[in-house]
């Protein structure tokens, strides 16, 4: 998971992969270089559709892969990753009620791997919406997916719209805190008390990962729950390899270097992936603007976090 401020081993990471057969990801952003951009696009097929079609989509897609005869060993791994992960969420699935489930979400590219590997696991779990007209308000009543996201203290603008696009196009029930990782997991779960597991994305090489197994019930002093880490065990190229290859949208900072998003005063572009002699002069004062990298072309898992000042 993103913004990599972790206690207690709740964490948020990040993570770069590069793939040159596959194609370019959708952008969450026409203008990549804005420092306001807006949010990503939803894939077309998937935009404005339930959350069971929605699922089922996801699914098929993800079966499809790991269907796929690759050549690569990259896309290879991110296939055995891929079906240990589905193992760890079926098995989430299968001790807990969907009702009893949340997932820590906060736009970063490990949870958004971990959010569609759980709504591709969600159809035979899921019951086919009613074909009946929308209740006043003008939505159906559907099942919405429950999540948490604890902001930083100085959230990038452009993660903000990333996870907004992705509320309405997951069909996320999200619920925002801007305390600390302890004092948002305590409030979430006193507002929140049918919640008994949460999914989170933080993968072995974020701060407080190196010692997680797929279940870990949180540290004594936490609000206690079982902590579900689908991911753990995933390469920050194994996370780019699937999020390229299944050209699932993403936010736009990482098509501008940054491989590690935490906050504005501590998230920088990492500068392993700065462009060797394209400082170039912009704007009308002539200011001079280095230029970098996308994220999955970083190929170091031990480089990932050099733009973070913490």
């Amino acid at each position: 998971m993103e913004n990599s401020t972790s206690s207690g081993g709740i964490a948020t990471a990040t993570t770069t992969a590069t793939n040159s057969t596959s194609p370019s990801l959708q952008k969450v952003d026409a203008e990549q270089n804005s420092q306001t951009s807006t949010a990503a696009l939803a894939p077309p097929e998937e935009s404005g559709e339930d959350l069971y079609t929605i699922c089922t989509r996801l699914s098929q897609k993800v079966h499809r892969f790991l269907e796929t005869d690759f050549s690569s060993e990259l896309l290879k791994g991110v296939q055995r990753q891929t079906a240990i992960s589905l193992g760890v969420i079926e098995e989430a699935l299968q001790r807990y009620k969907l009702e009893n489930l949340s997932i820590s979400f906060n736009g970063g590219k490990d949870c958004l791997v971990l959010l569609i590997l759980f709504l591709a696991s969600l159809p035979p779990h899921l019951a086919p919406p009613p074909k009946s007209a929308p209740n006043a308000s003008g939505e159906s009543g559907e099942e919405k997916i429950n999540s948490v996201y604890v902001t930083t203290t100085h959230p990038f603008p452009q993660v903000d719209a990333f996870v907004q696009t992705c509320i309405t196009t997951y069909h996320l029930s999200l619920t925002r805190y801007s305390q600390s990782m302890k004092s948002s997991f305590e409030r979430y779960l006193q507002e929140n008390p049918n919640v008994e597991a949460i999914f989170v994305g933080t993968r072995r090489t974020d701060p407080h990962g190196e010692f997680l197994s797929h279940f870990d019930v949180t540290d004594h002093g936490w609000p206690k729950f079982m902590r579900v880490h689908p991911v753990v065990d995933w390469g920050y190229r194994e996370v780019w390899g699937f999020l390229r290859e299944l050209q699932i949208p993403y936010c736009v900072l990482y098509d501008m270097g940054y491989t590690s998003l935490g906050g504005t005063k501590d998230t920088h572009p990492n500068p392993a992936l700065l462009e060797d002699g394209t400082e170039v002069l912009e704007g009308e004062c002539g200011e001079r603007k280095r230029r970098f990298r996308p994220a999955y072309e970083l190929v170091e898992d031990g480089q990932e976090r050099l733009g973070r000042d913490r």
